[in-house]
């Protein structure tokens, strides 16, 4: 593992946590400088197994939310599993779980329990939905999120909601949660005193998509639909070789825009330059986008609304994520050379840190990779560790 510059260098993470939303947030943490110790089952997290791998057990998916992290096996059923966990955490800052609560604390780890065993802990649960609700026990998953929070409905329509075809629900969470974990470690600087942080994913996602998608459902009582007209109205134009997507944004830029096409009439027949009527009259002003689009070649448009200062992107494959002209030149997504799987593609930090740089610590490990590093940082002796793996208490990697 890399010598830690990141702003949370000195910070021990005992990371409890399985598949995308957990995980995620405490590989931010790792990036950021923590020592993350990635506790797992002995059969591992099952998010392991998920996508495609060269050696089973380090998928791609697994390997990119779990990197900065060292892989502890511990069976936390057996006795001597959890006699080893509890005197992690009275050493460590972090505890993060997405163990359901009622689970974690018939194990012995519930919260009171943690923060007997150390007062100054930060005690984070990721949970599906508040503790304090009536969905509290009900076990949670991205699509599940996304149909509880409304996030479908806006994303569809009250009549046909759809799915984001990606897990935008864990992700978002993990960071929430990460921010929250830093937050914490902030107020126990000044008082010395840790805390349970809790953040519930139905009601993480359902404010985060009701800040523009409430509408007028934001006044009492409302004042219009819900929703928001022009989220619903944009979409991809085809130019005359590909895509594109352009956003003039203000009225001076709808002005600029329409005169630059050839098409000053619609300054006035849209009335871009009131952002009232602009806004009732989105759908026509992005038809006739649609309709402008064809007559130029994607590298045409891009030529012109640089010119010309309008917001705009060519569309990136995911296949060819790395070749984005910005992400290329600020080498967003590196090949890395990991020790068991070979080249692989990831994307880096993207949080900069003037003074504190953030990095990658270390390659995703091995399932119990270190096992017997962190239980030797524990105090336990060779011996020890020798006896908990002979018994299946702990794994190690082969």
């Amino acid at each position: 593992m890399n010598q830690s510059t990141g702003p949370l260098a000195g910070i021990q993470v005992l990371d409890l946590t399985s598949v995308l939303f957990g995980p995620y947030a405490a590989q931010m943490l790792g990036d950021w400088g923590a020592d993350v110790i990635k506790v797992e089952p002995l059969t591992g997290d099952t998010w392991r197994y998920t996508g495609q791998f060269r050696n089973r057990g380090m998928s791609g998916q697994f390997m990119a939310v779990n990197r900065s992290k060292r892989s502890l096996a511990l069976d936390l059923k057996h006795p001597d599993g959890k006699a080893t966990l509890q005197r992690l955490i009275a050493k460590a800052d972090v505890l993060l779980s997405n163990i359901r609560p009622a689970a974690l604390a018939r194990l012995g780890f519930g919260y009171e329990d943690c923060h007997k065993l150390n007062p100054r802990l930060v005690y984070a649960a990721a949970t599906g939905f508040g503790q304090d609700g009536p969905w509290a026990a009900r076990p949670a998953f991205d699509e599940i999120i996304q149909a509880s929070s409304g996030f479908a409905s806006s994303m569809g329509s009250d009549e046909e909601p759809a799915f984001v075809p990606s897990l935008v629900g864990d992700k978002i969470c993990g960071l929430a949660m990460a921010g929250a974990i830093s937050a914490a470690l902030v107020h126990r600087e000044r008082t010395g005193k840790g805390q349970m942080v809790e953040i519930p994913m139905l009601e993480t996602i359902a404010a985060f998509n009701s800040i523009e998608m409430l509408g007028g459902h934001a006044f009492v009582p409302p004042i219009g639909p819900a929703g928001y007209k022009r989220m619903k109205e944009r979409r991809p134009v085809r130019t005359r070789d590909g895509w594109l997507t352009m956003l003039p944004y203000s009225g001076d830029n709808w002005c600029e825009f329409f005169e630059a096409v050839g098409h000053p009439e619609c300054i006035e027949d849209f009335a871009v330059r009131d952002p009232v009527a602009r806004g009732q009259n989105i759908d026509r002003i992005y038809n006739k986008m649609a309709e402008i689009a064809l007559t130029r070649t994607t590298a045409e448009w891009e030529e012109l609304l640089l010119r010309i200062d309008v917001p705009h992107a060519a569309f990136a494959k995911v296949t060819e994520i790395a070749e984005q002209p910005h992400l290329k030149a600020v080498e967003m997504f590196p090949t890395l050379d990991h020790p068991t799987e070979g080249a692989i593609r990831q994307a880096r930090p993207s949080a900069r840190f003037s003074e504190s740089p953030a990095a990658i610590q270390c390659m995703a490990p091995r399932l119990g990779e270190h096992s017997q590093a962190v239980l030797r940082e524990a105090g336990l002796s060779d011996d020890d560790i020798a006896s908990l793996v002979e018994r299946k208490v702990v794994g190690i990697s082969s």
